[in-house]
């Protein structure tokens, strides 16, 4: 199942990546946000609606997160006008927001992530620092939440970042406010890594995923997640999935319901 849906979002990646200054890339041209095929088809429950994911991120930030945002990561090879490249090293929590957890990102790999094809460089214990003084880069910009060199330098004296060998389908789960970075891709492979929310319950995030409608039992049959969504036809979210912004212009803060 990871293989078929791996084969559709390479697919869909060249699309974006051959709209060059108008993909939605982030921070780089090879590096893209991207969203997977949003129906029937292409959504199982087992990577999706993972309940060792859910089991974990409601454990860490209590009973039945929201889940708001469905996209992922893609790096793409490297070419003669794009040489691999890595993102700065930054937040995704470029807003006000707790000192406490209350958002965790849900990544699985399609493929086996490695340092050459671009795996994401993690900097461990950095969600304890919750000080946007230490960021560059408005919230919505396609550079936001750059950390600052010098925090860079007192962090790598504590504590160095990583960048590990992932396996293919495994589940990464990370805090939203952790440094990270990623990283260029040296391969002739596309490299693609989903990336779902999960929000605390109580957190006022007033995303929504948007689905296709034959997707409407297997999301009303989840009990362990509240997921808010706009539902479209198949042929309206088949159009539009593909036309999404690029990550830093989501919105992760709370707004009023």
């Amino acid at each position: 199942m990871l293989d078929r849906l791996n084969e559709k979002m390479v697919q869909d990646a060249y699309k974006l990546y051959a709209r060059k200054e108008n993909s939605p890339f982030n921070y780089n041209p090879n590096n893209l946000q991207q969203d997977p095929p949003p129906m029937r088809e292409y959504f199982e429950s087992e990577i999706f609606l993972n309940p060792i994911a859910i089991q974990i991120t409601s454990t860490a930030i209590g009973p039945r997160p929201k889940w708001t945002f469905s996209s992922g990561n893609t790096a793409m090879p490297p070419t003669p006008e794009n040489p691999p490249a890595s993102q700065p090293v930054h937040s995704d929590a470029d807003f006000e927001h707790p000192t406490h957890p209350f958002a965790y990102v849900v990544n699985v790999p399609l493929i086996t992530m490695t340092p050459e094809n671009g795996s994401t460089e993690v900097w461990l214990g950095t969600h304890k620092d919750s000080n946007l003084s230490i960021q560059e880069g408005r919230h919505g910009e396609r550079t936001s939440g750059r950390i600052k060199t010098g925090e860079l330098e007192k962090r790598r004296v504590i504590c160095p970042p990583t960048q590990p060998v992932v396996p293919k389908s495994s589940i990464i789960i990370r805090d939203l406010r952790l440094w990270h970075a990623g990283v260029g891709n040296q391969t002739d492979t596309v490299r693609v890594m989903l990336a779902m929310i999960h929000f605390a319950s109580w957190y006022r995030n007033p995303m929504k995923l948007q689905l296709a409608d034959d997707l409407k039992d297997v999301i009303h049959n989840e009990q362990s997640l509240e997921i808010p969504v706009e539902w479209g036809s198949k042929a309206a979210v088949k159009d539009q999935y593909l036309n999404k912004a690029f990550g830093n212009a989501y919105d992760f803060s709370q707004g009023i319901n």
